[in-house]
């Protein structure tokens, strides 16, 4: 219920905010609220997820890649994540999500949050998506930037976002 009502908040929020460029930045506050805290008292590691599904829908919203998905019944789902924890987040306190595209390969688009408290950097994520017709189609990146607007440059993916696909897929392929 607490991510439905962020959802909802970030929808009603979307329609006074300044658009973003598709591939970001794009920066949401957020603040931990009661029903985000583990047994420690500080943010759960899986709420940290739920709230980079928003800072996603943040950016596709603002970016207006949403809208253009719709008309194809295209849509996106996680194939693959990462996170680093530095520092956790406490009751109340407030912090931001950076969203941005790192790049794209023939099957995944690749993103980065960075969540900043009081000026500090306290987790980092990548996120793997994979785009998906309504009829369960694998839609490549290349025809979803073919929707973004004329003179967005695909940015180069990093090496190392390439390895960690592919040891995350020769991990999943393993037996045992």
């Amino acid at each position: 219920m607490n991510m439905l009502l962020r959802l909802l908040v970030l929808a009603i929020k979307n329609r006074f905010r300044r658009g973003v460029d598709p591939l970001g930045p794009c920066t949401t506050n957020f603040r931990v609220a009661p029903t985000d805290l583990d047994l420690l008292g500080h943010m759960n590691n899986g709420v940290y997820f739920s709230i980079f599904d928003l800072g996603r829908i943040d950016l596709m919203l603002r970016s207006g890649l949403l809208r253009a998905l719709r008309p194809h019944g295209w849509h996106a789902v996680v194939t693959n994540e990462t996170g680093s924890f530095r520092r956790p987040l406490k009751p109340f306190r407030a912090f931001t999500v950076r969203t941005r595209v790192l790049g794209w390969d023939e099957q995944h688009l690749y993103l980065e949050h960075r969540v900043h408290s009081g000026g500090k950097p306290t987790t980092t994520a990548v996120i793997q998506l994979r785009f998906l017709s309504k009829r369960g189609e694998k839609i490549s990146p290349d025809r979803v930037a073919q929707l973004l607007p004329s003179g967005t440059e695909r940015p180069e993916l990093p090496e190392w976002v390439s390895q960690w696909s592919k040891a995350s897929y020769e991990h999943r392929s393993q037996t045992g």
